[in-house]
C-alpha cells in the first residue's frame, strides 16, 4: 500500500466537534481529512442566533460561527471532502472509510457524526426551525423572554427543559400525546408546583404556521379528534415551540464495530472508543450536555489523543 495515500487522521462530520478536531489535527501537522456529506456546521448551521458560545461576536449566527471554524481548520491544513460514508473498517493500524466516491485510509479516525433532535414531522416544522421552533432550551430560551412557550413531549428532558424555560417565558404549556407524564416523579412534582406551567393532555401538534416567523399552530386531541388553531398574542407577534421527543444518533455505520449505549458511542474522558485509534467527539458520544462548546472541547481532546496514538504507532 502506498503510505502517501494514507491520511494521519480522517474526521467523519464537519460540525463543531469535527471542525475543532480538524483545527487541532491540522495545527499539529497531521495530514487531516474531514468528510462531510452535506454542508459544514451540523445542527448549529440552522441556528439564527448564538449567545452562549464563549467569545461569540455580537449578533453571532450559526452560519457565521461555522464559517470561522471551517476557515480556521482550512488555514491549519485540514482538507474537506464532500462525500457520503457507506462503510467503515476500523480494526488494525490502517482504518478504511468507504464512501460513494471512493475509499479513504487513515491511521486514526475521529467520529463526529452527531445526533439530531427527533422532529414532530408536521408541516411547517422545517421551515420555521430557528424562527420560533427550537430543539434546545439552553440555546434559545433567552430569545423568548416574556413570551408564551409550548413544550412538546412528556419525558424527563421535556419537563426539565420546561422548568428551565419557565425562568424566561411568560407562560409554559406542555403538550403531551398521553394523559400522564413519563418523567421521573420528582421532576413532575416540580412542574406541577410551578404556577407558570400548564398542560395540554392527549394532544399532538398537526401543523406549524407563519411567514418567516411562527405565528400559529394547529393541535389535535388524539381521543376526540378535535382540532383547533392556537394563535400568537397580537402584541407578541410570535410564540415558541420547543420540541423534546428524543434524539436520533447518527451511528448506524458503527453498530457492531464500536461499543455503544442506546445508539451513542461510548468513550472515556480522552474520547477513546473501544477500538484503538478510533475516537468519538461531540453529540454522537454518551455525554450529559450537548452544546457547541462541549462538542468543540471533545474535538480538541480527540485530535490531541489521535496525535499521541499515531506517535505510538511509529
Amino acid at each position: 500500500m502506498n503510505m502517501d495515500m494514507i491520511y494521519d487522521v480522517v474526521i467523519l462530520g464537519a460540525g463543531p466537534a469535527g471542525l475543532a478536531a480538524g483545527s487541532y489535527a491540522g495545527r499539529a501537522r497531521l495530514k487531516t481529512l474531514i468528510i462531510e456529506k452535506s454542508a459544514v456546521g451540523g445542527q448549529i448551521a440552522i441556528t439564527d442566533e448564538i449567545e452562549n458560545y464563549p467569545g461569540s461576536i455580537e449578533h453571532e449566527t450559526g452560519p457565521s460561527l461555522v464559517k470561522r471554524m471551517a476557515d480556521q481548520a482550512g488555514r491549519f491544513g485540514a482538507v474537506t471532502a464532500y462525500d457520503t460514508v457507506v462503510g467503515v473498517e476500523l480494526e488494525g493500524d490502517v482504518k478504511r472509510i468507504r464512501c460513494q466516491n471512493g475509499e479513504y485510509c487513515a491511521k486514526a479516525v475521529i467520529v463526529c457524526t452527531g445526533a439530531r433532535p427527533r422532529q414532530i414531522g408536521c408541516p411547517g416544522e422545517k421551515e420555521l426551525t430557528g424562527k420560533g421552533v427550537s430543539y434546545c432550551a439552553t440555546c434559545d430560551a433567552a430569545f423568548f423572554e416574556g413570551l408564551e412557550v409550548y413544550v412538546v413531549g412528556g419525558g424527563d428532558a421535556a419537563v426539565e427543559e420546561a422548568l428551565y424555560l419557565a425562568k424566561f417565558a411568560r407562560g409554559i404549556t406542555i403538550i403531551h400525546r398521553r394523559n400522564a407524564l413519563r418523567a421521573a416523579r420528582s421532576i413532575q412534582e416540580k412542574a406541577f408546583a410551578n404556577e407558570k406551567i400548564h398542560f395540554l393532555w392527549d394532544t399532538v401538534v398537526e401543523e406549524l404556521k407563519g411567514d418567516g416567523i411562527l405565528t400559529s399552530m394547529v393541535i389535535r386531541n388524539v381521543k376526540t379528534g378535535e382540532k383547533r388553531e392556537v394563535f400568537a398574542d397580537e402584541e407578541d407577534g410570535t410564540f415558541g415551540v420547543f420540541v423534546f421527543i428524543g434524539f436520533d444518533p447518527t451511528s448506524s455505520l458503527f453498530e457492531g464495530k464500536l461499543e455503544m449505549k442506546d445508539g451513542y458511542i461510548l468513550t472515556d474522558d480522552d474520547m477513546k472508543t473501544s477500538v484503538p485509534g478510533v475516537f468519538a467527539a461531540g453529540d454522537i458520544r454518551v455525554k450529559s450536555l450537548r452544546q457547541v462548546v462541549t462538542a468543540a472541547a471533545d474535538g480538541a481532546i480527540a485530535a490531541v489523543q489521535a496525535e499521541r496514538y499515531i506517535e505510538g504507532l511509529s
